[in-house]
């Protein structure tokens, strides 16, 4: 199996805008789909207005404003190239975007449709994207070219975080199935046209149609495809739930791109707060830190599940808002919180942040103990926090200390956390 990689410097993710001789590099978004599950009167969600704009139109943006994005195309259902037309219109005149493409049900047969359509001036590199999840960054589209650098294919996913059952059809449990290495596939997929074109020609003369992403074809084509980290956030909209979630999201995400000089200069309100939290050990075989289950020689004596990194932090949230303490809002003496897990606490804290009009800038969490080791765990307790908050993954650190076997982290006696959080609100 070949596995390509890019000739060195043929594009810069820091570069200011695209060089002539930049590889031609198209998004190509599936916005052909037919689910009104997040919308009333059978409107596809791609076309639901969220914030004054349709879903779609926040799904371009990102595409048709990142520097290495040449091109971008939008496949399209037959039936909505009147709501396409109303949905780029909000966003005025685009020189990358591409005429449409027009898809059809199921989503590979919209992709296969999309690619054919780039004829005989196909791109040399493709993203595809699904028209629902208009949380993509910029920052998610470099570290999913960049990865292009060095692997045949690439897709932005996260991990798993909840446990998993599988169940009989009578809905008892079978099986447990262990989450430390599975990942939710999430989109842009970044693929060589080339590569990913003739994986699709194939499939389709191969009859295999039932692919629900293109890194499953890709793996049936014999493509070894990487998974990049998004951190988080990258969510797609499927119910009225997901649509009422994403509105609160997307005006925060305003709120904050208005944070800058108004007429008479004045600065936003940047803010810091600060969080400790400590608890002893007792018998167990495992502990909760920044919401990541690590197997130790001991538990935590604590009322909830005992996480001090998702409660210091908890904490650093709430002094930047100044809005009391974790013990206030949570008491130890209410039942309702016993062994119950700290990402409520700390979800509640962002929630009481956004209610109070500011934005999470960053957060740092430091713990501080003997054992467990942190390392191993670092990547997946960033990406916890950074999928409680809301936040890109670029935005948390964790870190950890001893204290030299002095004091009772020292002793092994249990374990600590600090942590200082960021937040910024609009100029007044």
């Amino acid at each position: 199996m070949t596995i390509y990689t890019l000739e060195h410097n043929v594009y810069s993710p820091t570069s200011e805008k695209p060089r002539s001789t930049m590889t031609t590099i198209a998004a190509l978004i599936v916005a052909a789909g037919r689910g009104t599950r997040a919308a009333a009167a059978g409107l596809p969600k791609q076309y639901v207005t969220l914030n004054g704009l349709a879903v779609l139109a926040h799904t371009l943006r990102p595409f048709l404003e990142h520097h290495l994005v040449t091109s971008v195309k939008v496949v399209v259902h037959a039936a909505d190239r009147h709501l396409y037309e109303a949905a780029i219109a909000a966003l005025g005149p685009q020189q990358k975007l591409l005429p449409v493409a027009i898809g059809s049900d199921p989503r590979q047969a919209s992709v296969k449709q999309g690619l054919d359509a780039f004829g005989n001036n196909p791109p040399e590199l493709i993203l595809i994207h699904d028209a629902a999840r208009p949380f993509i960054s910029l920052e998610m589209i470099t570290n999913s070219l960049d990865a292009l650098k060095t692997s045949a294919a690439a897709i932005l996913a996260s991990r798993l975080s909840d446990t998993l059952k599988r169940c009989t059809p009578t809905k008892l449990i079978s099986e447990t199935i262990p989450r430390n290495d599975l990942w939710r596939a999430e989109t842009p997929q970044a693929f060589r046209f080339r590569d990913i074109f003739d994986a699709h020609r194939k499939a389709f003369e191969a009859g295999q149609k039932d692919f629900t992403d293109d890194a499953g074809l890709a793996e049936w084509a014999g493509i070894p495809v990487t998974v990049v980290d998004s951190g988080g956030g990258n969510t797609k909209i499927t119910t009225s739930e997901d649509l009422i979630i994403a509105s609160a999201r997307m005006a925060s995400r305003s709120a904050t791109d208005k944070m800058n000089y108004s007429s008479e200069h004045k600065l936003p309100d940047v803010r810091t707060g600060q969080g400790f939290d400590v608890h002893k050990f007792k018998t167990g075989k495992a502990v909760w830190i920044c919401g990541i289950e690590i197997k130790h020689t001991h538990g935590v004596d604590a009322h909830s599940d005992g996480d001090v990194g998702l409660h210091a932090l908890t904490d650093a949230l709430l002094g930047a808002i100044s809005d009391g303490d974790i013990g206030l809002h949570f008491k130890n003496t209410d039942p309702r919180w016993k062994n119950a897990p700290s990402d409520l606490f700390l979800a509640d804290a962002r929630r009481r942040v956004e209610a109070a009009g500011a934005k999470i800038l960053n957060v740092d969490v430091t713990i501080l103990c003997e054992a467990p080791k942190i390392s191993p765990h670092r990547d997946a307790m960033r990406s916890r926090l950074a999928e409680i908050l809301a936040i890109d993954i670029g935005r948390v650190s964790v870190k950890a200390g001893t204290t030299e076997t002095l004091g009772f982290t020292g002793r092994k006696e249990g374990l600590a956390a600090t942590a200082t959080a960021t937040v910024i609100f609009p100029a007044h």
